[in-house]
């Protein structure tokens, strides 16, 4: 009767369920079947899937690539030419037209049998093979499974039951058509545990790491790998296997920027069988070299670099003038070309090729490189996060289009930063929004370092790259999106709180960077720039990261035990990290600051800073035996052992004690009206103390009361609230048997929408500017030291004078006339495209315009302290600016300009390392 039934409708109804059926994949008894279309690729996402449902369901699902061993329903994956999603669509009468000639898409639809109308099929019918994968990766999506539920142990939770809307689904074409990262700089982390862990069968990143890496790219929908390449790791294609591997996970593979033709020459070219590696005097040998590997490959799916570089990541050998270097490159890339075509028996245009015009490349192609526009252009960004130069219109043009090679994770000077992440969300957006704005749309790379813990931001990155309609939301939505993917909607916007904060204080300055030390040459470490204002900053910054460590841990303890070891991996370990490593340096920094200054808390910092140091032990050993050691290997505290990591030598020192006691309230400074938190100290000369401290009203204390004694090195600080509303004067410090008076300053309102001054600066922030009415500006969400910064139109040309131009504007006060200057404090971008400068014109009141050009060449020392600390100033000296208001005016010379504020300061003011408080 019941197959009369569905007979019956199956007779009148269309084959996509008429209304928008549910498929249930699991009902609580029996769990769909999987059918494949017997191509490797959609055998592999068919057990993906499978191991997916059984985690979900309990259940073991049937996969197959025969159709008759479907029951009632199956889940079809296949491509729509296959003979599989042929057959399911005689069956079902289903239309696929739709993915004629389309790049990675898929359609998903929920259909009935005409045959057997007790059979239903979920179809996953792709344009082409990834494009099934997509599907499938949505389907795993849909029935929530974390792309990290093995890289970073997101285990899928067992459910009662599993479905999905079984309406017609059509996905968008990627916006990037190459999407895809470049493991880099693998000697301490990537490859030590595939070697040991993971897979010491093979002793190195083989097919085995490279299966489950090629399922990771699959759940981030990236279709490109540049393999790992350093002399740590055998070469790709010299493990049997991996590139087998690719080739059944549809994954494309290139190389990175110093490997043309496909080749690891690090460990691949043998100058003793070889020779030089000069194209000058060793052109024979260089082609013969890569004329092998391009027939070896030749059935594989790949992007071939090409061009011509030293051995490794370093300027071409033998060229000795510019010239040579031009013509040698030239040479070189048609030499490439022929070999390609020849090996694959194409016109090289049908040939896919990139040029990533790196470091010194990118000067051999603005002196005049002609390259075939059929070649795709991969702009880099200067290895910190800043895209060095992308497509003027007439580049933009090229048939081959253009792209970005991006980093996370880097080696190299100045500074490394190989062991925590901290690249801020909201920088990729910015920098990637440029790109896709600009066209350069071909190929996104990004280099991952060792894919942990760089976890979150090669995620974003890749999601940005597959549909750039993401560039709408803020990177605050979409890591509080990432959040409730892996650890649930109720904790999710604590933890992107959390995140954004972690990324905020790097952004200022990197964890592996708080030794303000050098590399290449190696300097060793110094007095951080925290302490130049008298060590007031640096301690605002180690309480910063206190604060953010204990909010990380109050919501690790919310955490169900199923969460507990992504927890650690992707925020906690970062986040302890960062502030010990803050904690350590900076409280050393502190305590030979108070050594020269007699304090008695030097030896209390001291053992703060060892503390801190067993932390970082502590908690890295803890990262690779979690999970029964599954990750045993891949966390290094001290990548490439520069001097940051190194344990220091702790002080310690004798302090005569002497009677009486302190307050120093220099921090105690309100404006009226405007709620604020602020910070006093009480010490003693070294003698244990008790006190206690009552304030006016409209004043609050964190603590009132406290014991100075040697574990805190005799000095406390009290966290001091005003709620804006009260007259205050300060009060009374009974410390022992001594009374002493605290000073409260509290200054007037400021004019309605003016700034107020505070440390003789007033601080203007991208919220307070008018706007123009031209478009001329924009607003960047979550960037920069307020929060937010300022571009200026990336469509408007380059201008060398104001005329036609309108203005940011800002108004402030001065209390009184003195000296002053403007602290004008940029993000260090670069020219938009060759064809711009990067330029703003600032006027006072109504003083002529004074130019500022904010462009730095190569990698010269200001290059170097501006990308240290994500920020580069210009100053202008005001003179004796009179009391009263003023106007700031600045106008964009120069597209995407970033500005991230501006400071009038006083004479008097401190020079602080960061941004100036603001209350």
């Amino acid at each position: 009767m019941r197959r009369a039934l569905l007979a019956a409708l199956a007779a009148t109804a269309p084959a996509a369920m008429a209304h928008a059926e549910e498929a249930v994949l699991f009902d609580g008894v029996q769990v769909a079947g999987i059918v494949h279309d017997g191509a490797k690729p959609s055998a592999l996402a068919g057990e993906m899937l499978a191991r997916d449902l059984s985690a979900l369901s309990g259940k073991v699902p049937v996969v197959s690539d025969d159709l008759a061993r479907c029951s009632e329903l199956c889940i079809v994956i296949g491509t729509k030419g296959s003979a599989l999603v042929r057959q399911v669509a005689a069956d079902t009468g289903a239309d696929l037209t739709a993915l004629d000639d389309q790049w990675e898409r898929y359609e998903r639809v929920l259909l009935r049998s005409r045959r057997d109308p007790a059979r239903r099929y979920l179809l996953i019918a792709g344009s082409d093979q990834r494009g099934a994968i997509w599907g499938m990766v949505d389907l795993g999506r849909a029935l929530g499974v974390s792309a990290w539920e093995w890289w970073a142990d997101v285990t899928p939770r067992r459910v009662d039951r599993l479905a999905v809307d079984g309406a017609r689904t059509l996905s968008d074409p990627p916006s990037v058509q190459y999407r895809g990262i470049f493991l880099n700089d693998e000697d301490w982390g990537l490859q030590p545990w595939a070697a040991k862990t993971h897979e010491p069968e093979t002793g190195d990143i083989g097919p085995r790491t490279y299966a489950r890496i090629f399922e990771l790219m699959w759940r981030l929908k990236a279709n490109l790998i540049w393999p790992a390449m350093h002399d740590s790791t055998r070469p790709f294609y010299q493990i049997p296997g991996n590139a087998g591997a690719a080739r059944d996970h549809a994954i494309i593979v290139g190389t990175s920027h110093a490997e043309p033709m496909m080749r690891n020459n690090v460990r691949e070219w043998d100058e003793a069988k070889r020779g030089p590696f000069n194209y000058f005097t060793n052109r024979p040998g260089m082609l013969r070299y890569w004329g092998e590997r391009a027939r070896e490959v030749k059935d594989f799916e790949t992007i071939t670099t090409i061009g011509l570089r030293g051995k490794h990541d370093s300027a071409m050998e033998g060229a000795d003038t510019p010239e040579q270097a031009l013509d040698a490159t030239a040479r070189a890339i048609a030499d490439q070309r022929a070999l390609l075509a020849k090996a694959q028996g194409l016109a090289a245009d049908k040939v896919p090729q990139a040029l990533t015009l790196y470091k010194e490349v990118l000067d051999i192609y603005g002196a005049g490189l002609d390259v075939p526009e059929d070649v795709t252009l991969v702009w880099p960004e200067d290895n910190y996060g800043y895209i060095s130069q992308l497509p003027t219109p007439a580049e933009r043009a090229r048939s081959g289009g253009s792209g970005v090679y991006y980093h996370i994770s880097y080696w190299g000077r100045p500074h490394d930063y190989l062991w925590l992440a901290t690249t801020h969300p909201a920088l990729i957006r910015e920098q990637m929004e440029r790109a896709w704005r600009l066209d350069a749309r071909k190929l996104w790379v990004v280099n991952v370092g060792d894919i942990k813990p760089g976890e979150y931001l090669t995620h974003y990155f890749l999601d940005l790259a597959f549909d750039h309609r993401l560039f709408a939301q803020t990177p605050r939505a979409h890591l509080t999106a990432w959040a409730e993917a892996q650890f649930g909607k109720e904790q999710a916007r604590r933890i992107a709180g959390i995140l954004t904060h972690y990324y905020d204080l790097a952004f200022e300055r990197r964890p592996e960077f708080i030794g303000f030390s050098q590399t290449e040459p190696t300097r060793p470490i110094r007095i951080g720039d925290y302490i130049r204002t008298g060590g007031d900053e640096a301690q605002r910054r180690i309480d910063a990261y206190a604060a953010l460590a204990f909010r990380t841990d109050a919501v690790g303890r919310t955490l169900p035990e199923d969460r507990r070891d992504a927890w650690f991996q992707l925020v906690g370990y970062p986040v302890h990290g960062a502030a010990d490593i803050n904690r350590r340096n900076l409280s050393l920094d502190l305590a030979a600051l108070h050594a020269r200054q007699g304090r008695p808390t030097v030896n209390a910092l001291a053992a703060a800073a060892r503390a801190a140091h067993q932390r970082i032990v502590a908690d890295t050993a803890a990262y690779n035996a979690q999970n029964g050691g599954k990750w045993r290997g891949m966390m290094d505290m001290a990548p490439r052992r520069l001097p940051v990591f190194a344990e220091p030598p702790y002080p310690r020192a004798e302090i005569a004690a002497k009677p009486g006691c302190a307050v120093d309230a220099s921090d105690l400074v309100f404006v009226t009206g405007k709620p604020s938190r602020r910070t006093l100290t009480v010490s003693s000369n070294g003698e244990p103390r008790n006190w206690s401290i009552s304030l006016d009203r409209g004043i609050t204390l964190l603590t009132s009361m406290g014991r100075l004694d040697a574990d805190n090195g005799f000095e406390q600080r009290v966290i001091v609230r005003y709620d804006g509303a009260a007259a205050i004067t300060g009060g009374m410090l009974a410390c022992g048997d001594r009374s002493i008076e605290v000073t409260a300053r509290l200054l007037p309102a400021p004019a309605p929408g003016a700034p107020a001054a505070l440390d003789h600066i007033v601080s203007l922030s991208p919220d307070d500017a008018g706007m123009p009415a031209d478009g001329s500006w924009e607003h960047v969400p979550d960037l920069g030291s307020r929060g937010t910064a300022l571009r200026s139109s990336l469509t408007r040309p380059s201008a060398d004078t104001i005329a036609g131009l309108d203005p940011l504007a800002w108004d402030f006060s001065a209390a009184t006339a003195g000296e002053a200057e403007l602290r004008i404090v940029a993000i260090p971008v670069h020219p938009l495209t060759a064809a711009n400068g990067l330029r703003l014109a600032v006027r006072i009141d109504d003083e002529a315009p004074r130019i500022l050009d904010f462009e730095t060449h190569g990698r010269s020392e200001r290059w170097k302290r501006n990308v240290l600390a994500n920020s580069s100033a210009e100053t202008i000296a005001l003179g004796t600016l009179a009391a009263g208001a003023h106007r700031v005016r600045v106008y964009a010379l120069d597209p995407g300009f970033l500005l991230d504020r501006i400071d009038v300061r006083f004479d008097g003011a401190p020079d602080y390392y960061g941004a100036p408080p603001v209350k």
